[in-house]
């Protein structure tokens, strides 16, 4: 099942994922690629790495008749706020994290082989620093089928493909980091057997790594063979391969950070989203407000309020949200309709942008029918920009996506500038010449449409379907 971005959070029972427990439940939130946890027996469940809206937990809790007594947080995460402090206060649930994560919230610090026994299940604590200091894994055991570990639940520690990026403690250098990791790896995880179910915090997209599967779980043994950082390799060739060319790290990490570690307060304590008059926007805009427009392209492209970002609800909104607006800009939202809005406020709240002022009031419609200007972004077919790239010297093609795929093939005689650092590399590029922007598919090419309109630029283009459409049409590219 793809990722899902746009609605309620992915929610997998306990055949999908492991039958032998009572229950063992997956929550996967499609934007910001993250994933979550419910394990319960006898009455009693603890939930692992919860998302800030916290309201699934507790529906499915009654549904199976659990008391959530346990929370556990494998790491302080760093690209969304979590929900554990009003899990907590709503439940009364014991909070455990790995032991020196500074946490100022009433919580257990566990340590290496601290346990958690309810029912059948049995939830034993590992420490596998590395990605980030205080992170561990949790090793699940079913009771009635033998002592054995069955799962594991690696947070950001080991991937499904990947591992976990190690530059997130201010403490230690990148290079510490990976060695730690290694070492958390080989000498706490890959000694699990091979059947060991293995359930990461997050999936294909996530900027906690670099190669994420799309696979929502796997085993120790698959992993040991398919995953490119498990390879056999030295400890130093590992330390070299993980801190190179690591992809910038956004500035509101550690913000979220911060943040996990203070406890965010409840959603309910967030102001309602007004509906405001076109010419209050206006208003509010010229004032310095950052109107964020989160309709799809192909409806954002041919009329917009002049400046405006646009980040589609379709793709992973939150966390380019983080990267691209973050934190501290106050906010306006033009959606496609009320739900739209309330959702993606829900959305921008989970990576704990909360300056939201307000809405369009009626969206772009009563924006057009105040009788304000629109203004409009080209969208091109790869053929017709094949024709330019031939007829028109002045064209600049800018690509937006990372630096690894752009190493895997690229559109001959584009630029690299890859979408979380554009803002910074706005200064080489000339907003009089005629820009097409490109991506993989189209979604992140369209942000950059509207930052560099947003920053002066005329004469911009957002190429349809991107370089899957290049290069589905067989036109040439080079590496």
């Amino acid at each position: 099942m793809a990722p899902h971005c746009y609605g309620p959070t992915l929610h997998f029972g306990p055949r999908v994922i492991y039958p032998r427990l009572v229950t063992f439940e997956q929550f996967y939130l499609g934007c910001l690629a993250h994933a979550s946890y419910l394990i319960g027996s006898e009455g009693i469940a603890a939930v692992v790495d919860p998302q800030r809206d916290v309201g699934i937990y507790l529906e499915t809790a009654q549904q199976h008749g659990l008391r959530i007594a346990y929370i556990v947080e494998t790491h302080l995460h760093a690209d969304f706020v979590s929900g554990h402090r009003e899990l907590a206060q709503r439940t009364g649930a014991t909070i455990c994290l790995g032991a020196g994560s500074g946490a100022t919230f009433p919580h257990r610090a566990v340590h290496d082989g601290d346990e958690i026994e309810f029912g059948r299940c049995r939830l034993r604590f590992v420490e596998t620093p590395g990605h980030t200091l205080e992170s561990i894994s949790v090793v699940v055991t079913d009771l009635e089928s033998g002592p054995g570990p069955a799962v594991v639940l690696t947070g950001d520690t080991l991937f499904i493909g990947d591992v976990g990026r190690p530059d997130l403690a201010e403490s230690h250098t990148p290079q510490e980091l990976a060695g730690l990791l290694y070492d958390s790896l080989h000498r706490k995880l890959l000694v699990l057997p091979d059947d060991v179910r293995v359930y990461p915090a997050h999936g294909a997209g996530s900027l906690c790594g670099r190669n994420i599967s799309a696979d929502r779980s796997s085993t120790i043994g698959r992993e040991r063979i398919s995953n490119y950082a498990l390879q056999p390799m030295a400890r130093e060739q590992f330390v070299q391969m993980m801190t190179q060319d690591l992809p910038a790290r956004p500035d509101y990490f550690q913000r979220d950070v911060d943040a996990n570690r203070r406890g965010a307060p409840s959603l309910d304590s967030l102001p309602p989203v007004a509906a405001l008059a076109p010419a209050e926007v206006l208003r509010r805009q010229q004032d310095g407000v950052t109107v964020l427009d989160t309709r799809a392209a192909t409806y954002y492209c041919p009329g917009h309020v002049p400046s405006s970002l646009n980040i589609g609800l379709g793709g992973q909104f939150a966390a380019w949200a983080g990267s691209v607006v973050g934190l501290d800009r106050e906010l306006i939202l033009v959606a496609e309709d009320d739900q739209a809005a309330e959702e993606a406020r829900l959305r921008l709240a989970r990576v704990g942008i909360e300056r939201v002022a307000g809405k369009l009031q009626d969206g772009i419609a009563g924006w057009a029918g105040a009788g304000l200007p629109l203004a409009e972004i080209q969208q091109i077919a790869v053929q017709d920009l094949e024709a330019e790239r031939a007829g028109n010297p002045d064209l600049c093609v800018v690509d937006v996506r990372r630096e690894a795929e752009w190493n895997q093939g690229r559109i001959p005689g584009a630029v690299l500038r890859p979408l979380d650092r554009l803002r910074t590399g706005l200064t080489s590029l000339d907003p009089e010449k005629l820009t097409a922007v490109q991506c993989k598919s189209g979604y992140r090419s369209a942000i950059a449409c509207s930052l560099l309109e947003a920053h002066g630029f005329k004469r911009v283009m957002n190429v349809l379907g991107g370089f899957d459409a290049w290069t589905g049409a067989g036109l040439a590219t080079v590496k």
